[in-house]
């Protein structure tokens, strides 16, 4: 049974950072595609960032560069790095194990203006 972790999730103002993790266990991390995705209050869940397993990235286009998806096999985790966090961002973001039903329980990152 793969299970996926989030943490890192808090409150923050705008144009400050936060980096999220994704801790997983089962299944084999290495040659997994993880992904990013969030939800907004009142909105549907909308991809985020991926990372494969040759390190290979792909991003939702309104984030503008500023969030960075990455990879530690050694430790099954994935993170994700966000800069210049606007308000717009505030949502719970959840890590999944990407075109399957593995997904994490979410952490709320809240940005205030």
């Amino acid at each position: 049974q793969v299970q996926l972790e989030e943490s890192g999730g808090g409150l923050v103002q705008a144009g400050g950072t936060l980096r999220l993790s994704c801790t997983v266990s089962g299944g084999i991390f290495s040659d997994s595609t993880m992904g990013w995705y969030r939800q907004a209050p009142g909105k549907q869940r909308e991809f985020v960032a991926a990372i494969n397993a040759n390190l290979r990235t792909n991003y939702a286009d309104s984030l503008e560069g500023r969030f960075t998806i990455s990879r530690d096999n050694a430790k099954n985790t994935v993170y994700l790095q966000m800069l210049s966090l606007k308000p717009e961002d505030t949502a719970i973001y959840f890590c999944t194990k990407m075109w399957t039903n593995f997904w994490g329980q979410g952490t709320q990152v809240t940005v205030s203006s």
